[in-house]
């Protein structure tokens, strides 16, 4: 098949992935620099670009320089070389964090401090009344739990953690007539607040200063002995990315701790210091760290902005927050009846976080107590700290179900959370089946097996999203409840070939990654070419949150040759180029950041007026077609199609959040001049809340009157 697409796969029409999530997190810190939004929701998606940009350098940046030090010289998808590659990444990561910086300091300050909150910048700037009151939180708070260290002849530079913000001193022994200068350190201690609450002003404002300043003041009492020289912040990223060979790995469980204990202390990728830095202080740095050049960030305000995110938890600020979006009831489900009743009646759509968790959870919950369940079987990837979901299948295995998780011990980041819980299951009585060697699963299934007067019956979840109720608050996802009998027997199939059966000899409805997904979606998108061709009505929408798999792209450019109209909604990386003559000028590609993080996976095909809509847990990328376990699964009842469909218009009607791909791989904004404004998510919310509305039961306002008897003659 990649010979037939061959002659769309000139390097010179692809975007670098890297390049391309770079201009991702432009767009997430364009939100922060928009003056439409309300002041905390700006400082919000500041904070968020921050933290994006720690797992890109801990990951991808760090898997490039693994190459480069391997000789690695295979080009990627954009013929660039992995050296190439990182020359651009640094330039563009510096422009951006530069713009981060100007946006806080010349934006988000002067706005903070005009709405009540000042940010003491530094703690020179402090009143007499404000130093004291630094100086008494220093000594009652912070003192105990610093750990200075010095580095000399006897005492090694000390290990520094990943992310962790420390500060970097300069000493010199008081009595020492040579003036030796010694190197010190101490890491700014996570377990206190960062933000510090100074006495609020004559005005009612508050005041914050950030923690590093206080122990910079006060960094003499840790080195009674000495003359500080200098004391300056710095910070490092180390390469996070865990490596393991499963096929050595006799205990994958056992492995992945190991191998997490090494992510604190991978090679340093990235400096930040503050621009001011002392030069000695810094080229003790650069020599400990043994890194220079383009991998130091010097910038000019505090290090590691993830900060903001505590300032927009502070209390008082609410009106400069959106208000908060509680999710609504589905429905279909607005009744008394038990869930599986409802599911019998027809299949479910649910719309999160338009529309509540709860279904989900309930389905786990009830299916764990129903005496007449049989089996709970689900694929866990990333769940929530307290998941009731995993409280639910712990109790129906102690009830005595049969109960089968497959937990994915490789959820990047996820993985000490995913041991721990799946410890626990275990315990329980759960069967616990840990991934698959060489595939990461990331479908999103739970089948429950329950016993009926008309025999077995099997209810099936399929969703495009994680099974953790915390973030189904804040992620935009789609999902199916179904009773459907040929969707119930695929996903007994695909828990049998995760548990270690082969693959069964025919699949009803389900599509599975990575045995044929790939293929399914090519001949999807090349069913709409070949419509084309014939004059046929041809049309492809889909949705999901990134596009860099070659033959899909590939595929995609033939289609529009033949003239297939082909929009596009892609949230993050999109190393598609649009706008290329005879190759893509009938392709649009539009991202859509807002309040809520877009997640959902649609795939809509227009079939010559037979239309056909998907949804599911995988991206059109390489590791989610080659080398994890996905699940696509169509739509066929007619009024949840058109339901999804509607979805799809609105997000492609949205001119308030949506930025438009060009030619020249920027981004732009839609020119909202003259026209109704159309913001996607706010949409959406308010019509769950009259959807809801409408399903209310009529509230019955009959009054008794009591009149009282008519007193006897």
């Amino acid at each position: 098949m990649e010979k037939e697409l061959s002659m769309y796969m000139d390097p010179a029409y692809y975007t670098n992935r890297e390049l391309s999530w770079i201009k991702f997190n432009e767009r997430v810190l364009s939100e922060a620099r928009d003056k439409n939004l309300p002041l905390f929701e700006r400082l919000k998606f500041l904070s968020i670009t921050e933290s994006n940009l720690d797992e890109f350098f801990m990951i991808r940046v760090a898997s490039l320089k693994d190459m480069v030090h391997a000789g690695y010289t295979k080009k990627d998808l954009a013929g660039l070389t992995a050296s190439e590659q990182l020359e651009r990444i640094l330039k563009q990561a510096h422009e951006l964090v530069n713009q981060q910086y100007s946006t806080y300091s010349r934006s988000l300050l002067p706005a903070l401090k005009q709405n009540g909150l000042e940010v003491v910048v530094s703690h020179e700037d402090l009143t007499k009344e404000q130093g004291d009151f630094a100086d008494r939180y220093f000594e009652e708070n912070v003192y105990p739990v610093l750990t200075p260290m010095a580095v000399d002849s006897s005492r090694p530079f000390p290990l520094i953690r990943n992310k962790s913000l420390n500060i970097g001193a300069l000493i010199a022994k008081k009595d020492d007539p040579e003036k030796k200068v010694d190197f010190a350190t101490v890491q700014v201690p996570s377990v206190l607040p960062r933000l510090v609450h100074l006495p609020d002003g004559k005005d009612g404002g508050k005041r914050v200063i950030l923690l590093e300043e206080i122990i910079e003041r006060n960094i003499g009492q840790l080195f009674l002995n000495y003359d500080v020289i200098c004391a300056d912040p710095y910070r490092i990223i180390r390469n996070a990315d865990l490596t393991i060979d499963e096929d050595e790995a006799a205990d994958l469980l056992n492995e992945i701790q190991k191998q997490l204990k090494k992510r604190k202390w991978g090679e340093v990728i990235r400096l930040g210091v503050q621009d001011s830095m002392d030069p000695r202080l810094l080229k003790i740095l650069k020599k400990e760290f043994h890194i220079q050049g383009e991998d130091i960030f010097r910038v000019g305000g505090p290090l590691d902005l993830t900060f903001l995110m505590k300032m927009y938890g502070m209390e008082g600020f609410d009106h400069l927050k959106h208000p908060s979006y509680k999710p609504q009831p589905v429905p279909a489900m607005m009744n008394d009846d038990d869930i599986f009743t409802q599911i019998r009646i027809g299949d479910i759509f649910l719309h999160h976080p338009y529309m509540t968790f709860d279904p989900v959870v309930n389905f786990v919950k009830q299916a764990a107590k129903d005496p007449d369940v049989l089996a709970i079987k689900q694929t866990l990837y990333r769940v929530s700290g307290n998941s009731p979901i995993i409280a639910a299948l712990a109790q129906a295995a102690e009830n005595g179900k049969q109960v089968s998780v497959l937990v994915e011990l490789k959820a990047r980041f996820d993985e000490e959370n995913n041991i721990i819980w799946a410890k626990m299951l275990e315990k329980a009585g759960c069967h616990v089946i840990y991934g698959l060697v060489g595939l990461k699963t990331h479908s999103k299934i739970t089948l429950v097996v329950r016993r009926e007067e008309d025999g077995i019956r099997r209810y099936v979840h399929l969703g495009t999203g994680n099974y953790n109720d915390s973030t189904a608050k804040l992620y935009t996802d789609c999902g199916l409840l179904t009773c459907s009998e040929p969707i119930g027997e695929d996903a007994t199939a695909v828990f049998n070939m995760l548990s270690g059966y082969s693959e069964p000899r025919k699949w009803n409805k389900l599509s599975l990654a990575p045995l044929w997904l790939r293929n399914k979606f090519i001949s999807l998108i090349r069913r709409e070419t070949s419509n084309a061709k014939q004059g046929k009505p041809a049309h492809i929408i889909a949705k999901m949150n990134s596009l860099c798999d070659k033959e899909v792209i590939a595929a995609l450019y033939e289609a529009s040759a033949a003239g297939v109209k082909t929009e596009l909604i892609i949230r993050g990386i999109c190393c598609l180029k649009v706008g290329i003559p005879g190759i893509s000028e009938n392709i649009s590609v539009r991202s859509l950041v807002g309040n809520f993080l877009e997640h959902a996976r649609i795939f809509y095909f227009l079939n010559n007026g037979q239309e056909e809509i998907y949804m599911g847990s995988a991206d059109w990328m390489p590791r989610n077609l080659d080398k994890r376990v996905e699940i696509l699964f169509p739509v066929e009842d007619a009024s949840i199609m058109k339901e999804i469909r509607h979805i799809l218009d609105i997000q492609l009607a949205d001119n308030v959040k949506a930025q438009i791909l060009q030619p020249d791989g920027t981004y732009v904004k839609i020119d909202k001049r003259g026209k109704n404004l159309v913001c996607a998510q706010e949409y959406f919310c308010e019509e769950a809340i009259e959807r809801a509305k409408e399903q209310m039961p009529a509230e019955v306002h009959s009054e008794r009157v009591f009149v009282p008897a008519e007193p006897m003659d």
